[in-house]
């Protein structure tokens, strides 16, 4: 009989009967050599109660085991099934007691691995959805200018002003692949932020420098107070980005004529960064969810971007250590504060 192929009843019979063996063989010996009729009833006597003992002890082990074995096929199961919950073994005999701990502990472990894993889905299909909607606009107008231009005799400013449309398109869609890499690379870790001693006048300065013309043609006035000497640890060239986000957005939504101003604050944990416009505000409950990837108000639709700038901004801020607020008013404009820590 293969070892393999023996159950665990079959191999504690096999043990016992060799046991048993082994005790009749040795009283046998010492009775033929002592030639002694005592040494056989003793031996006989003993072996009987080892007989009795050894089969109580496998009786007990046995169903011990077996209920060991019942419960942890089940735990098995169920981990295999993805039941919400494991089942216990109920053995309270150390070893079992081990195994039965180590596998709730690995139970655990799948199920929360399960969790990421349903979340990452979710969020992927999201994101896919998110994509499609905010491609699916510029690629219609992009096929619609196109066919136009195949099938249709157009005049010469026609024509220009269909290939601006066609320009213009294709920035957008350059702008979300490009915002959509940036946060692809920072979410995933190809980006790494190396937090540095750097002039934090020179990082404001590099951001603003991203809204100069669009703040000059819509004839706004931008004003800075921030000292030339304040030394604060950051990535400056992520930083920059954030910050340029969040004027872009301030521009974008502040009327012609208005004001835009970024007031810097040194406090004992945190440099505050404020950025206040003149725009049309916020309503308080869309307050939560605007750092949200590709949300924008419905109102707001018609202007240019995307939705992803300010969902950038908060992630590139977040993993230096700092946080966003915001407070806003409809029709009163809207505070941007960025809170980086000093230290």
């Amino acid at each position: 009989m293969k070892q393999n192929n023996l159950s665990v009843k079959k191999l504690c019979m096999l043990v016992v009967a060799g046991m048993i063996f082994s005790m009749l063989a040795i009283t046998v010996i010492l009775g033929v050599v002592m030639k002694d009729v005592r040494i056989f009833i003793a031996g006989g006597v003993l072996t009987l109660c080892a007989l009795i003992w050894l089969w109580v002890l496998v009786l007990c082990f046995g169903k011990r085991l077996s209920l060991f074995t019942s419960d942890l096929c089940r735990t098995l199961d169920n981990m295999i099934d993805g039941s919400e919950e494991s089942q216990r073994v109920s053995d309270s005999e150390t070893l079992f007691a081990r195994i039965s701990h180590r596998l709730t502990r690995l139970y655990g472990i799948m199920q929360e691995n399960r969790r990421k894993v349903d979340e990452e889905r979710k969020e992927l299909q999201m994101l896919v959805s998110d994509i499609s909607h905010q491609v699916k606009t510029p690629v219609s107008n992009l096929k619609m200018v196109t066919d136009t231009l195949l099938t249709k005799p157009v005049t010469e400013q026609e024509q220009t002003d269909f290939l601006q449309g066609i320009r213009s398109q294709t920035d957008k869609l350059d702008f979300l692949f490009q915002a959509l890499v940036k946060a692809s690379r920072l979410e995933t870790g190809a980006i790494r932020l190396e937090k540095k001693d750097d002039s934090l006048f020179r990082t404001l300065a590099q951001a603003m420098s991203g809204i100069v013309y669009a703040a000059e043609k819509k004839e706004i006035a931008v004003s800075v107070n921030c000292p030339e000497d304040l030394t604060l640890s950051h990535d400056s060239k992520w930083t920059s980005e954030a910050l340029f986000n969040l004027l872009d957005n301030a521009v974008k939504y502040t009327p012609a004529g208005g004001n835009i101003s970024v007031t810097v604050e040194q406090w004992e944990m945190y440099i505050k960064v404020d950025i206040r416009d003149t725009g049309k505000g916020i309503s308080e409950p869309n307050q939560a969810t605007i750092f949200r990837r590709f949300y924008r108000e419905e109102e707001v639709h018609d202007a240019p971007g995307v939705g992803i700038g300010l969902y950038l901004a908060r992630e590139i801020i977040t993993r230096q250590g700092g946080y966003i607020k915001v407070t806003s008013e409809v029709e009163k404009g809207s505070t941007f504060s960025v809170f980086l820590p000093s230290r």
